[in-house]
């Protein structure tokens, strides 16, 4: 006969057995009592309308001057690479100062991968023009080029890289990657 005792003692080693199986993320508690978790490599990210402060090791409120700008645009990045793209756009917006390269390189990105293409061209472009030597800003620029098929243009994006890191950088590499798999060659 199969007693409570056992049947306790049963359920206490399927519960640990689950427990060390597959642990779940580090979660953190946030400023308002919310949660965070960790992405891939490490990285924490805050529920919506909130952002990681790595300093208190929290999540903040997001709000205008909360973070230095350098962090907001890196945890924007952080959003988009877990496709919270939206969320990444606010995040920009509450830099001090958005029109820097980085933060309208990032802005072309997010804005880009939500389908708004020509907008996103927009962005790299303005980039580009506050810094013409900022490599990633060009493969962004040529991968947009390559979307709407052209492909010409790509190809200069593609030279500008090369002439400032080479081509074995990962820029390079990633636009002429890009550039192959719409059926083209790289450079003519």
């Amino acid at each position: 006969m199969f007693t409570i005792r056992q049947a306790m003692a049963g359920l206490a080693a399927a519960v640990a057995l689950s427990l060390t199986a597959a642990p779940a993320p580090p979660v953190h508690a946030a400023e308002d009592g919310g949660t965070t978790s960790r992405g891939l490599g490490g990285d924490v990210t805050c529920r919506q309308g909130f952002v990681y402060d790595r300093k208190k090791q929290i999540c903040v409120r997001a709000q205008s001057g909360v973070l230095p700008d350098a962090d907001l645009a890196s945890y924007a990045y952080l959003l988009a690479e877990g496709g919270r793209y939206r969320e990444a756009l606010a995040t920009l917006d509450l830099m001090a100062d958005p029109n820097t390269a980085v933060a309208l390189n990032y802005r072309g990105y997010f804005t880009r991968k939500l389908g708004r293409v020509d907008d996103g061209i927009s962005y790299y472009l303005q980039a580009v023009a506050i810094d013409p030597a900022y490599p990633h800003v060009r493969e962004y620029l040529g991968e947009a080029y390559v979307a709407t098929g052209r492909l010409d243009l790509a190809r200069q994006q593609l030279q500008t890289i090369e002439a400032l890191c080479g081509t074995s950088c990962e820029y390079y590499v990633d636009l002429a990657e890009a550039i192959a798999a719409a059926g083209e060659p790289p450079l003519e």
